[in-house]
């Protein structure tokens, strides 16, 4: 079965994963996130107790 020999698909595997960590990966990690977590206080709901009409 020639599927199983690892000869030609480690190299391929290999040189993938370090394209990958070498050249794409900084690339993509230099884009700035549009939506960035703001320091905004977070604002609690005023709530009111619903009035059930047959209680």
């Amino acid at each position: 079965m020639p599927q199983l020999n690892p000869n030609p698909w480690f190299f391929i595997m290999l040189a993938s994963w370090l394209t990958f960590s070498f050249i794409l990966q900084p690339k993509l990690l230099t884009f700035i996130s549009t939506n960035l977590p703001s320091d905004k206080t977070t604002t609690t709901p005023k709530t009111s107790p619903w009035n059930w009409p047959w209680t």
